[in-house]
């Protein structure tokens, strides 16, 4: 028999801040994190502007200046949201068996930042040049391995990599090691930082992002007949899960009970969705299935909602597929139009949204949304967040590969 699962800590690393409350303020009142980006220098590029996070490693208090050298940003970012995530459920690791505990973080790139650097370094430099943290700062688990490191944790610890539905998938992994008796407490979401030369080259040149550079924080606008492709952000979305009765026994409090966790295949191209939405509909169908709820118990769904033209209009025909009727009464929205798509990351950060929604019982807004698609005739949530009572919550992440994932919240009920 399955064992229930309960989220009893956030944490989060995003262009409109760190601060569970300033992020969730940030957010209600429809601000974008979109804007010119410093990290390097963008001079030739068509795309000039991104979901950057506010940063400074050394005042973020998540590592010794000497260990915060050994690591990526993106490793960087995960401590940062894990710590959050941890003191916000108040649980203490000393109290707990360590094989009881686990990390499941994921990552769709890793360390990209590392890599770029010490290419640069071998080609101009030499070899001797290329630091012996190479490998250690750019590979996926190090995120995994650190928190653990961190924290004493000695239960199930790796790292899942399926691009934008790594954070999902990660949590989805976390919740059935729970369900399944490995562990009691899990900490799990996703982090990425892959807003570098390579990275916003690569998605520019592929013809995956906005081009609007004229109005950056227009730029991502999902659902909405006018996009153009999303906005290249960086960030990092982790929680605190645990078996119910464990976080009862230390008097928890409880955001929202993880009930179902959905995987699928589009089996088809490595960057398109299924126009259908098949693939994506299954991966909502089997989440349902999992958490025993039906698409009637549902009243919001944090979408993938990327603001591209193919992504959306599969998205939407993925919710109808499911839902049927009960798609029309659905209050759906996009994170991604504030904050940018955080790819392997945004998993995480919009579980932390749903959980919000169902604890305060505010629906966050997809902004930019001005000129409907008539192929996407759902209701967005446009521009205004909305006050609702949210017994169920489901989070779409769609990967290229075709690995799509949806995890599915709901109110504690007894």
């Amino acid at each position: 028999m399955k064992r229930r699962v309960v989220v009893t800590g956030l944490g989060v690393v995003t262009s409109l801040g760190r601060a569970i409350e300033t992020f969730w303020q940030r957010m209600l009142r429809g601000e974008s994190g979109v804007g010119p980006i410093s990290l390097f220098d963008v001079a030739g590029y068509r795309v000039q502007f991104g979901g950057q996070v506010p940063w400074e490693p050394e005042q973020e208090e998540i590592a010794p200046p000497k260990e915060l050298k050994r690591l990526d940003r993106f490793t960087q970012f995960a401590l940062a949201s894990a710590k959050d995530a941890v003191v916000d459920s108040g649980i203490d690791f000393s109290k707990d068996d360590p094989f009881r505990c686990g990390v499941v973080i994921g990552s769709g790139i890793g360390g990209l930042w590392e890599f770029e650097v010490q290419e640069e370094r071998l080609l101009h430099k030499g070899i001797d040049k290329v630091s012996p943290f190479t490998i250690p700062k750019l590979m996926v688990n190090s995120a995994s391995g650190h928190v653990s490191s961190l924290y004493g944790i000695k239960g199930p610890n790796f790292a899942v990599a399926t691009a934008c539905a790594s954070a999902a998938n990660s949590i989805g992994s976390a919740l059935r090691a729970i369900q399944y008796g490995d562990a009691d407490v899990m900490v799990t979401g996703g982090s990425e930082a892959a807003l570098t030369p390579i990275g916003l080259a690569g998605f520019q040149n592929m013809r995956a992002l906005s081009f609007r550079c004229d109005a950056p924080q227009a730029a991502s606008r999902p659902f909405d007949a006018d996009r153009d492709g999303f906005v290249l952000a960086e960030g990092a979305g982790v929680v605190v899960i645990e078996e119910l009765e464990h976080a009862r026994r230390r008097g928890a409090r409880i955001y929202a009970e993880l009930k179902g966790y959905g995987a699928s295949g589009d089996a088809g191209h490595i960057t398109q969705p299924d126009e259908e939405g098949r693939g994506a509909g299954q991966a909502m169908a089997n989440a349902l299935a999992d958490g025993g709820l039906g698409v009637d118990d549902v009243q919001y769904i944090n979408a993938h909602g990327t603001s591209t033209p193919l992504g959306d209009k599969a998205e939407t025909a993925a919710i109808k597929r499911v839902f049927g009727a009960a798609a029309k009464r659905l209050s759906v929205s996009s994170t991604k139009s504030q904050l940018g798509h955080t790819l392997g990351a945004s998993g995480g950060i919009e579980l932390v949204v749903c959980a919000l929604t169902i604890a305060r019982g505010v629906i966050t807004p997809t902004i930019n949304y001005h000129t409907p698609d008539p192929a996407c005739d759902l209701d967005y949530t446009p521009n205004t967040a909305r006050e609702a009572r949210v017994d169920a919550a489901m989070s779409n992440s769609f990967g290229f590969g075709g690995h799509n994932a949806s995890l599915l919240l709901a109110r504690l009920d007894s």
